[in-house]
């Protein structure tokens, strides 16, 4: 399993994460990419705890993704299974955890600042956090896809599931961009990751 975990994590967080992985007897399971997330827990019908993770992360995005999962595995025991999936409960046990990885052993120096930003209280999806999403992303291997804030406004772009919108307005923090097909107006985040219609 250790050497699973070097190829996937900064080498500082692996003997942590394989003593979570042990210690809260976790079937970890590195999975090709699913769009719409970056990983998942379930606790299996036999009582054992599975934590998917895609194994097209980065290998920051990997360490921040395993804790995230591990988090909800440790908040349930803890707190019980009623709390909600990114309460408070699910917050303060993530904290806890990243904490001991905040440092410039495991991050570059440049991201520490917005990591330890990002955990004063931590969402959902490192995602939602447009500054620290940009700045893990120039980890990743590239790709032929644009943040939208990139994008010119009126062009077209395509979505992961193959939906055309057309770049309008930004609303506070958010576009609004209209869907070609529907007529419907969505909002997007700024850094959501899209692939830019030429012509």
């Amino acid at each position: 399993m250790i050497h699973i975990l070097e190829k996937y994590l900064p080498s500082h967080s692996v003997p942590a994460i394989y003593e979570m992985i042990q210690a809260h007897n976790v079937h970890l399971k590195i999975v090709n990419e699913r769009v719409t997330r970056h990983g998942d827990y379930r606790r299996m019908p036999d009582g054992n705890h599975q934590i998917t993770i895609n194994a097209s992360l980065n290998k920051f995005r990997f360490l921040i993704t395993t804790v995230h999962e591990i988090a909800h595995l440790i908040a349930f025991k803890k707190f019980g299974r009623t709390i909600k999936p990114h309460g408070k409960e699910w917050k303060f046990t993530f904290q806890q955890l990243m904490l001991p990885f905040i440092r410039p052993e495991i991050f570059p120096s440049h991201l520490l600042p917005l990591i330890a930003n990002h955990f004063k209280n931590p969402t959902a999806s490192s995602d939602t956090d447009a500054r620290l999403s940009i700045a893990l992303k120039n980890f990743d291997p590239e790709t032929d896809k644009n943040y939208i804030f990139e994008v010119p406004s009126g062009s077209l772009f395509r979505i992961y599931n193959g939906k055309v919108f057309k770049k309008g307005p930004v609303r506070r923090k958010r576009y609004e961009c209209l869907d070609v097909e529907s007529g419907k107006i969505y909002l997007f985040q700024p850094n959501a990751q899209v692939e830019l219609i030429l012509g």
